[in-house]
């Protein structure tokens, strides 16, 4: 499983769920339950990483983690 690297297109705090852009790939469901953080819900515009697998209705996102950037939490 290859982790790539997306930004998160929409997100629905109240249903729990958005959609993740990537180069190169059509955008990718995401399910609350997919987040590896103890906060389960994303910023539209954040950067995550992500493993692509089949879904039901298409592909969907699994392992999600969010990006910290070197400047966070100064």
């Amino acid at each position: 499983m290859e982790k790539i690297k997306g930004e998160v297109k929409t997100w629905n705090d109240q249903q729990g769920f958005g959609y993740i852009s990537s180069l190169g790939e059509d955008d990718v469901f995401v399910h609350f339950s997919a987040i590896q953080a103890y906060e389960k819900n994303l910023t539209v515009g954040e950067e995550v990483q992500l493993v692509v697998v089949p879904g039901v209705r298409g592909p969907q996102a699994a392992l999600v983690e969010k990006m910290r950037h070197e400047n966070e939490g100064k």
